[in-house]
């Protein structure tokens, strides 16, 4: 049975600055258990995740997905930065904000994260207690196997371009930005041959900018969310992808292994194709089956 939903505008504040989010609400008689997501690496929450959160509510879950400070419709005064701390902070303020809400069992927490944001629920389900269960799908988890994966020359290229800023904004406000994405060999924060399958994750009509600020190298550089796995005691739903090119498979499972409560599945597909058609079905149906399996 497809529950009907609803989708509301809503805004909460992450330490001051007003971040912009959607929460969407079955139709059912009980209070439904919540999921908080957030984009991966520089994306918006319209890039998909409105797919995800309308299947999940479809089955009966509530969700509060919401744009990272400087990104999308959410406030933040240093546009198209990705701070790690930072993002870490916006994410404990809508799982506060969530777990507020009247209409939903603030005791049954779940979380979704991908890509980037899928290092972040890693992080987020070993720092804290009281998350029910957690999906994480093609995630980030260890610097250097990223890097490796990524193009040797695009990292110099990046590393210098990110060093030179950093000296600029000593005196000033100046940044340097780089895409986001583009074709191996370029000065890009993914240079992957897939790329332009996360550009057309892009719907008509977007906040997305095809940019961020080269300063971002260094939060690659110091963040490996894989380090904290052993530490998460609730059931994670691992989502790998067999051909991921951004997120190596050998790498996530061996990392994923070493957790409390894992379920691990693979895909056939690379990094960007597991929200093409036929594996978001594919995975939606089972990550379902997973937060049922875990709430009441």
């Amino acid at each position: 049975m497809a529950y009907e939903f609803k989708r509301s505008d809503v805004t909460f504040d992450s330490d001051g600055t007003p971040c912009s989010a959607w929460f969407y609400l079955p139709d059912i008689s009980e209070k439904p258990p919540i999921i908080v997501m957030a984009p991966g690496l520089g994306g918006v929450k319209d890039m998909r995740l409105d797919d995800y959160a309308a299947k999940f509510a479809e089955a009966g879950f509530a969700s509060l997905v919401f744009d990272y400070r400087n990104f999308g419709n959410s406030g933040g005064n240093r546009r198209q930065y990705i701070n790690v701390k930072d993002q870490l902070e916006d994410w404990n303020y809508a799982i506060k904000f969530a777990k507020s809400i009247d209409s939903i069992d603030e005791t049954q927490l779940l979380l979704f994260g991908t890509s980037f944001s899928g290092g972040h629920v890693m992080t987020l389900s070993s720092m804290r207690n009281d998350i029910t269960a957690t999906i994480t799908q093609c995630p980030y988890t260890d610097t250097f196997a990223t890097l490796k994966a990524i193009s040797s020359k695009s990292e110099s290229k990046l590393t210098l371009l990110a060093l030179f800023e950093k000296l600029l904004s000593i005196s000033s406000y100046h940044s340097i930005m780089v895409p986001l994405a583009g074709e191996p060999g370029s000065i890009s924060l993914m240079a992957v041959p897939d790329y332009q399958q996360y550009l057309e994750l892009v719907p008509e009509r977007s906040t997305f900018e095809n940019k961020a600020q080269a300063a971002t190298i260094f939060e690659f550089l110091k963040y490996s969310p894989g380090r904290y796995a052993q530490e998460i005691n609730n059931p994670i739903f691992y989502a790998v992808c067999s051909n991921d090119n951004l997120a190596p498979a050998k790498t996530t499972i061996r990392h994923a292994k070493r957790s409390q409560k894992p379920t691990i599945r693979e895909f056939n597909c690379g990094h960007f194709e597991i929200y093409s058609d036929n594996y978001f079905e594919e995975a939606t149906d089972e990550y379902v089956k997973f937060f049922k399996e875990n709430t009441i």
